[in-house]
């Protein structure tokens, strides 16, 4: 497509939370609104994860994620979204012009009033782990080979120890034994799991494939392909137990050791980043520290549903196309709001206590240790409850969340900063 050069919203990424932004963004009266993706087809990650499991909380359906991606994207094609595809962005100023190289149209710069950054999360690799052993072939993180075995159709191994309790590598576990492969073990480093407890019972459960927790590799065995791990047990420090090494034959070691919000473009832009979650500072309209540039979806925090990204996406692109027509963001003062007991982080950072005069605000985070009984989850302002709801457990694997009322936000006016904590009931 032609692309013009100047534009309401422009948005970075084709993924779920990128489409939903550009979508909400036409829906509330930006005009022009551009999505750049660097691929050469609109629906990131979503395009190759073929298992169910997408849509329950949007569309009330179990779809595969490539049917959910279709949905957003003939919808923000209806909608009138341009789309700048096999296109790499080189750089967002402060300012927000856009530096971009394609095939097709070589070095582009676009200026927008407003722009979303949605470019998702990459997986951790060997290198970022420190991962000891030769370097032969055969070690892949478990998107790569969920990407070679569900789009290019081929097959990365025939034996396999998966290092990680993540969520893709689990699932991976189960596609391959779909295929005829041999999962030897899933190893998990932590003495908990790393992802939703809904897929460690259908993919590893149901298949009969063990899971080792407080285990990690401790050498990789083999020239000029894997031929074998040597597993350990950890201490309480993740150090290597002497005496419980264990050979186990493979030729293929998959890691699903965590996923890093994708924040270059961010960082170049002068975005504050959060040590925490990776992933920038944003407010309940998902604003950075720059006027004028939000985040949306897995480039703010990991989420445990798409569906979440979604909602993330209408956010931000709602936010950003009210920025354009108004030429302000939200009113008023922010409040900002901290993690507390046994949180390890809040998102949203801040909030406006003028949305919550006709909106909720959802605050969601992630706690720092398992809680295996029921628990509440509080917002306080200094020693008042502003609000707080049940769980029955608590997992760093599963995201909490809590909703902030219309009907609350005058004590919220009167605090100086919500503190977010989970306590046993």
């Amino acid at each position: 497509m032609m692309h013009k050069e100047n534009y309401d919203v422009v948005v970075i990424g084709s993924g779920p939370g990128g489409l939903a932004a550009a979508i909400a963004a036409k829906k509330n009266g930006a005009e022009a609104v551009l999505i750049i993706d660097r691929d050469i087809e609109p629906g990131g990650i979503l395009l190759q994860c073929i298992h169910n499991g997408f849509g329950m909380e949007t569309f009330k359906q179990d779809l595969p994620g490539p049917a959910y991606a279709q949905r957003f994207i003939d919808e923000a094609t209806q909608v009138g979204v341009d789309f700048l595809l096999d296109t790499m962005v080189l750089e967002v100023t402060r300012d927000h012009h856009i530096f971009a190289t394609s095939k097709q149209h070589g070095f582009v710069e676009i200026n927008a009033k407003t722009v979303v950054l949605a470019m998702g999360c990459r997986e951790r690799s060997r290198a970022q782990i420190r991962l000891p052993g030769t370097r032969p072939a055969g070690v892949f993180t478990a998107g790569t080979a969920q990407r070679w075995v569900n789009v290019e159709g081929f097959m990365p191994g025939k034996r396999f120890v998966i290092l990680g309790s993540g969520d893709i590598g689990m699932i991976m576990a189960r596609r391959l034994t779909f295929e005829g492969a041999k999962v030897e073990r899933v190893l998990e480093v932590m003495p908990y799991l790393s992802g939703l407890t809904r897929n460690y019972v259908q993919c590893l459960m149901d298949f009969d494939i063990g899971l080792q927790l407080k285990h990690t590799v401790k050498n990789i065995i083999g020239k000029n392909r894997v031929e074998a791990i040597e597993a350990c047990a950890v201490d309480d420090k993740m150090q290597p137990i002497a005496g419980t090494e264990e050979i186990i034959p493979c030729d293929t070691l998959l890691l699903s050791v965590g996923l890093i919000p994708e924040n270059e473009l961010s960082r170049q832009a002068g975005v504050l980043i959060d040590p925490v979650t990776a992933g920038p500072f944003v407010d309940d309209g998902f604003q950075t520290n720059i006027p004028g540039v939000f985040s949306a979806g897995n480039v703010v925090h990991v989420y445990d549903l798409v569906d979440w990204v979604t909602e993330a996406g209408l956010t931000a692109g709602k936010s950003a196309a009210q920025l354009v027509r108004k030429g302000v963001g939200s009113d008023g003062p922010t409040i900002p709001v901290k993690a507390a007991d046994n949180v390890r982080y809040v998102v949203p950072q801040t909030l406006h206590p003028s949305t919550l005069e006709e909106n909720d605000i959802r605050l969601q985070m992630r706690v720092t240790r398992p809680i295996e009984k029921p628990v509440w989850v509080e917002v306080r302002s200094g020693d008042k409850l502003i609000t707080r709801r049940g769980e029955p457990y608590a997992r760093p694997g599963e995201m909490v969340t809590i909703a902030l009322k219309p009907a609350q936000v005058e004590e919220i006016k009167a605090a100086s900063e919500l503190r977010v904590a989970i306590v046993e009931r």
